[in-house]
C-alpha cells in the first residue's frame, strides 16, 4: 500500500478498483495488468468484439504558434508541415545518433499540433520540447484530460449508437469532435491492437462516466494492460523501452516508412545524416517477427543463435498469442539473416528452442482505411 501511495493514479482509478482490477505500477501510475476474467478473456474479446483500456497514463499535449510545424518537424523525421487538418502520423523524437528518444503520434488539430507521448518517457519530453522549441511556439501540457481506447470490429456498432458521425467517412489515423453519451470527446480512429478502434480523449472529470456508459453496453469488456500487451505483440507493434529506445534507429526497427518522403529530401531533422545513410545503405541489424517452435514463450532479453552457434540477437518482447494459440516474439537479429524463413535457436529451461523469423504482423491488422 505504500507504494500506491506515491503512484499517480488516472480518473478511472477508482472504477478498475470498483471492477475487480489488479492493479499495478506502471511507468509511475498505479493501472490494472487485468480483471477477473483474465487476461486471455480480454484479448479474445477485444479480437472479437469491443475491449475498453484506459491509457490516460499517456501524456496529451499540444504546440501552438505560426511555425509549429517546422519546429517539430526539427526533432521528428514525419512530415508534419503535410498533415490535413484532422489527419494523425505515427514518428519518432530522434537523437544525435539517429536514436530513439520516444515514439508518438502527431496529429493536425487546426490551429495546434496534438502530440500523444508515451507515459515513461512524458517529463523527458516536455523537457526536450522545451529546449528546442522556438519562443514563437507555446507548449500545452493537456494534464486534465484523460484518454480512453475502445477497439475491436465492434467498436463502430457501439459508438454509432450514440454519436452523430459518418464513421464510413472517418478514416484510419484520423480525428475528430464529437458528442459521446452527451459527453464532448475528440475520436482518433487509432490505437496499438491491430484492430479498428478509436481513442477517446476526455475531460478528466468526465472520463468515469463515460466508461460507465460504454461498459453499460453488451459489446464491450474492460481490459487491462497485459491484453494491450499481447495484443500489440500480435499485431508487431512496438512497446517503448524494450523494443525501441535511444540506441535504435527507425531503419532498424523496421520503421523506416514512418520517414517521410519529403523529409528524406531535406534531411533538417536532428539525426537525419544517420538515418538517410542508412535508408541508402543499410543497417547491421533489423527488427523482425519470430514464430518460437512448441507452446513456451521466449521472452525478452533471450538470445538468439545460428546453426552454428554464433550469437546473432536478441529478443525484445515476446509472450502466447491467444489468437494463434502459440508463442511469438519480436527481437533484432543481424540484418545478413534476417530474412523470413530463416530459424534461429535459443535456450529455454536447459532445451534448445527454435524461432522462426516470420513476417509482422503476425495477427492481421484490421484498420479501417476509406475505400476511393
Amino acid at each position: 500500500m505504500a507504494e500506491d501511495k506515491i503512484l499517480s493514479k488516472t480518473p478511472l482509478h477508482k472504477l478498475h478498483v470498483a471492477h475487480g482490477g489488479r492493479m499495478v505500477s506502471f511507468a509511475g501510475y498505479s493501472l490494472p495488468v487485468q480483471y477477473q476474467g483474465g487476461i486471455v478473456k480480454e484479448h479474445l474479446h477485444t479480437r472479437n468484439a469491443a475491449g475498453l483500456f484506459d491509457v490516460s497514463h499517456m501524456g496529451q499535449l499540444e504546440v501552438s504558434g505560426e511555425n509549429r510545424a517546422a519546429a517539430i518537424e526539427r526533432l521528428v523525421p514525419a512530415d508534419v508541415n503535410g498533415l490535413a487538418k484532422g489527419q494523425v502520423c505515427y514518428s519518432q523524437f530522434t537523437n544525435g545518433e539517429g536514436g530513439i528518444l520516444d515514439d508518438l503520434l502527431i496529429s493536425n488539430n487546426g490551429d495546434r499540433l496534438g502530440l500523444v507521448v508515451n507515459a515513461a518517457c512524458k517529463d523527458a519530453d516536455i523537457k526536450h520540447l522545451k529546449e528546442h522549441l522556438p519562443e514563437s511556439c507555446g507548449l500545452h501540457y493537456l494534464q486534465k484530460r484523460a484518454l480512453l481506447a475502445l477497439q475491436g470490429p465492434k467498436t463502430v456498432q457501439v459508438l454509432k449508437r450514440h454519436c452523430d458521425i459518418d464513421f464510413d467517412q472517418f478514416g484510419f489515423m484520423t480525428r475528430r469532435h464529437a458528442v459521446l453519451f452527451g459527453v464532448e470527446v475528440v475520436l482518433s480512429r487509432s490505437g496499438y491492437t491491430g484492430e479498428d478502434g478509436f481513442e477517446i480523449s476526455v475531460d478528466g472529470e468526465k472520463a468515469e462516466r463515460l466508461a460507465e456508459c460504454l461498459l453499460g453496453e453488451k459489446e464491450v469488456l474492460l481490459a487491462g494492460l497485459g491484453a494491450r500487451d499481447s495484443l500489440r505483440l500480435e499485431a508487431g507493434l512496438c512497446l517503448y523501452g524494450q523494443d525501441l529506445d535511444e540506441s535504435t534507429t527507425p531503419v532498424e526497427a523496421n520503421l523506416e516508412w514512418s520517414v517521410g518522403a519529403r523529409r528524406r529530401n531535406s534531411g533538417d531533422f536532428i539525426g537525419a545524416d544517420v538515418v538517410l545513410e542508412q535508408l541508402a545503405s543499410g543497417t547491421t541489424r533489423k527488427r523482425v517477427g519470430l514464430a518460437p517452435e512448441g507452446r513456451a514463450p521466449l521472452r525478452g532479453g533471450t538470445q538468439l543463435r545460428d546453426s552454428a552457434g554464433v550469437d546473432v540477437g536478441k529478443i525484445t518482447s515476446g509472450g502466447f498469442s491467444p489468437t494463434l494459440g502459440s508463442p511469438v516474439a519480436m527481437g533484432y537479429v543481424a540484418s545478413t539473416c534476417a530474412a523470413i524463413g530463416t530459424k534461429f535457436f535459443a535456450e529455454l529451461r536447459g532445451k534448445t528452442i527454435s524461432a522462426t523469423v516470420v513476417p509482422m504482423p503476425m495477427v492481421q491488422t484490421q484498420y479501417y482505411r476509406i475505400k476511393n
